[in-house]
């Protein structure tokens, strides 16, 4: 009996199978697995890690720049602060904008491009426009003038910022899977029932192209991480709170580089992300699985 039909036959709710699946038909390739697991960790490690860690904050001028050592896995920053310590409570802002701003950009281009693409006509006609005005602007240039000009302050704000260049591509590609899907017979016939437009969009189409969507809404993820993160080293965030962004930008305007000893403290930060992001990317390598019947199947 394969992993996936154990599961199911476990004596659990109904929505914990389910999950239990996935789980499993993700755990089949080894990066997938390894992908969940990395993901699975930071999402503990920032939003339960803060619950039960205690937040060291208190300056130690003298463990400035400290090496790594039982008392300070990462070592210390130029205040004499745990690293490790603002690493544990330094992901939870960067993480939250990040899904936030992919499931913004996702949101919007499933709903505008399935409704273009059902629509046709005029609505149709706005709706690609705007689109290739957006893939066409430079994102970074106008990224960076945006937020210089308006500072975005908290998650939300610069979540909407930031979804509002990711959109477009997505959208395209839901068009015209919804161009092709729209003639099929099982469209037809959800038609001549007059199930009506929602359910035809969003219960007979859109399940079809649930690999492009989640795909899609990593890779936004991946790109709002980098985003954020460059507009806070390059200050053009207000700076609150603690996240991995604030330590790189305080380890160039201290001029952390220019010290031997500070080599944990800069390194720490960008370790973190690149693991976050290589995590993600690995997800979605098992996820190709979870939405092929076929490969689900065996």
């Amino acid at each position: 009996m394969s992993l996936v039909r154990q599961v199911r036959t476990l004596a659990l709710p109904q929505p914990l199978v389910e999950i239990a699946g996935l789980v499993a038909v993700i755990a089949r390739r080894p990066v997938g697995l390894i992908g969940l697991v990395g993901v699975g960790a930071f999402v503990v490690t920032s939003y339960i890690g803060p619950l039960v860690v205690p937040l060291t904050n208190s300056v130690d001028i003298a463990n400035v720049y400290r090496t790594p050592s039982l008392a300070h896995p990462l070592g210390t920053d130029f205040q004499g602060r745990d690293v490790l310590n603002q690493i544990v409570y330094g992901g939870r802002d960067i993480l939250s904008v990040a899904f936030l701003a992919a499931f913004f950009s996702t949101a919007v281009a499933v709903t505008f491009g399935s409704l273009a693409a059902s629509s046709g006509g005029k609505v149709d006609t706005i709706v690609v426009v705007l689109a290739d005005i957006v893939l066409t602007v430079p994102h970074l240039i106008v990224l960076i003038v945006v937020a210089a000009i308006f500072r975005p302050e908290g998650f939300l704000v610069l979540a909407l910022l930031l979804a509002s260049l990711q959109w477009a591509g997505l959208l395209r590609q839901v068009r015209a899977q919804i161009l092709s899907l729209k003639e099929r017979e099982y469209v037809e016939a959800a038609r001549s029932l007059d199930l009506g437009l929602f359910h035809v969009i969003f219960r007979e189409m859109l399940p079809n192209m649930a690999s492009y969507v989640s795909i899609h809404f990593i890779f936004a993820m991946t790109g709002a991480v980098y985003a954020q993160v460059g507009l806070i080293v390059l200050g053009l965030v207000p700076l609150s709170g603690a996240n991995w962004g604030i330590m790189l930008y305080f380890a160039q305007s201290q001029g952390a580089l220019y010290f031997r000893d500070s080599f944990w403290y800069i390194l720490s930060p960008i370790l973190a992300i690149s693991l976050f992001q290589l995590s993600l990317v690995a997800l979605s390598a098992g996820l190709e699985d979870v939405f092929n019947p076929r490969l689900r199947a065996g």
